[in-house]
């Protein structure tokens, strides 16, 4: 007989709760398989069911995936306490790393810990090791290709960080007890056409899709983003681990009826899918609870109705360089004259590249492109229209990533970072909460001094607004997103 929790996890599953979906996933002991609490198979009785956190503990416990639910279409999640929060990172690391042969050490070091409390932590949030974590991310990452793609047995293990052939068919059928081809063949393949791939990734509803795409469309580079039919389009470059450039494109479609993104992307991008799908989720917010959030952000509505919504995203970021540079174009003018910069930055110092997509014609210029322009960086900039003290916090920016100087992705400490920014000439305290929201993916930034949050929230006075926002904690990004939306 189950209880407590258990109890409240069966009556989830039982009624097929959406809100659950990738809270924790339920192994069958009569049938040997784990599924979602969304799944529509036969609901089975809940003596014969467990409870796990992750998808890695299920399938350390002797599970394999379902079929029909696909396990590894379930979004991620999102905790905001330092424990959890360390480990939800370093899981995130690792999903985006997992073709390259990271260190557990070095990525403990980026988050700023030892590889054995990441270890002791991380067994104790997911009760399991990273590295028993890691091969489940990648056996689920390969199911994904195996069932939507028509891609090679090899291309598959290739594509999920298996080191070789043998290595991945060893594991697969060790753990979901069948040979890849074997799952090929009872499931209906998507065919790869006109070299793409596309592939699916779940989100937990509500999603307010057209909102985050107003947003991004209001603010798209010129030749490297562009919105169209209700679709994101922009341009990709990669260097792998063996420092080869990667170019390409990709698409992303919302399919609501099914909770996921439809990602489509050019075929050269196979060797670095798992960062390119990393990227995405960062980009549209797909580790976001959003019941957590309107819990804490509905209070919003007593100052407007209608000012907070279920299922508001926080637009993160898909190149963080190209980001930063956005926003320091952005500093003190209209949205319109930063999208005028950026574009003439882009066509004077992008890559050129072929996607035979309208309107994508170049990659974002990277942070080495910057460094290396000889002479004066004002020289270079200036006739562009930006100003030499832009111009120089451009190329400090360009330097602290070369130098690793500041960590801008899934950074431990984003406070620590924003200190770091604005010791930086230029940096202000409104560009380092927009970078700390937009990049860092920092769920509690707030840009006060913002001249839409202001004007949303007029006639209160900054120390008001600050006070305020005291209320919205730890969603405080969201509840800028919110004071945006409403103008």
């Amino acid at each position: 007989m189950i209880k407590g929790e258990e109890r409240a996890w069966y009556t989830a599953f039982k009624a097929k709760d959406a809100r659950f979906d990738g809270r924790f996933f339920v192994g069958v002991s009569t049938t040997g398989i784990y599924c979602r609490p969304v799944c529509r198979a036969k609901l089975p009785k809940a003596e014969n069911c467990t409870f796990y956190t992750t998808a890695a503990a299920a399938e350390q416990a002797g599970f394999r995936p379902c079929f029909l639910c696909r396990p590894e279409l379930a979004p991620g999640t999102a905790p905001v306490d330092a424990t959890a929060s360390l480990v939800h990172r370093a899981a995130r690391l690792l999903e985006e790393n997992c073709g390259n042969e990271q260190r557990l050490e070095e990525l403990a070091c980026h988050l700023g810990y030892t590889g054995r409390h990441l270890r002791r932590a991380f067994r104790a949030e997911y009760n399991v090791s990273p590295v028993q974590y890691l091969q489940t991310y990648r056996l689920l990452l390969a199911k994904n290709l195996l069932t939507d793609t028509d891609l090679s047995v090899t291309e598959v293990a290739m594509a999920a960080g298996f080191g070789s052939v043998r290595r991945f068919n060893d594991l697969f059928k060790k753990r979901y007890r069948l040979a890849p081809t074997a799952l090929r063949r009872q499931t209906i393949s998507a065919k790869i056409q006109n070299n793409t791939i596309t592939l699916a990734l779940g989100y937990r509803p509500p999603y307010r899709w057209q909102e985050l795409l107003d947003f991004l469309a209001l603010r798209a580079v010129t030749g490297v983003e562009a919105i169209r039919d209700g679709e994101y389009l922009r341009t990709v470059h990669f260097v792998t681990g063996e420092q080869r450039h990667v170019y390409g494109w990709v698409r992303v479609g919302h399919r609501p009826q099914s909770n996921v993104l439809a990602v489509t992307m050019d075929s050269a991008l196979l060797p670095v899918l798992s960062q390119l799908l990393g990227r995405i989720r960062l980009l549209f917010d797909l580790y976001c609870d959003p019941d957590a959030v309107y819990e804490v952000l509905a209070s919003m509505n007593s100052i407007h109705p209608g000012l907070s919504v279920p299922g508001i995203r926080l637009p993160g970021c898909f190149d963080a360089f190209e980001m930063v540079v956005r926003a320091v174009l952005g500093q003190q003018i209209t949205v319109k004259a930063a999208n005028t910069l950026t574009a003439r930055l882009v066509e004077a110092y992008g890559t050129p590249i072929q996607t035979e997509i309208e309107g994508l014609t170049h990659a974002f210029p990277s942070p080495e492109d910057i460094i290396a322009l000889d002479g004066s960086i004002g020289n270079h900039l200036g006739p562009l229209g930006i100003t030499r003290t832009r111009a120089d916090t451009i190329l400090e920016l360009a330097r602290a990533f070369v130098q690793k100087n500041i960590h801008f992705n899934l950074c431990a400490w984003p406070e620590m970072e924003m200190k770091k920014l604005m010791a930086i000439r230029g940096i202000g305290s409104w560009t380092a909460q927009y970078i700390a929201m937009r990049v860092m993916g920092w769920p509690d930034a707030f840009p006060h001094s913002d001249y839409g949050v202001k004007k949303a929230l007029a006639p209160r006075t900054s120390n008001e607004i600050l006070a305020l926002a005291e209320e919205w904690r730890p969603w405080r990004s969201y509840a800028t997103v919110n004071l945006w939306n409403s103008l």
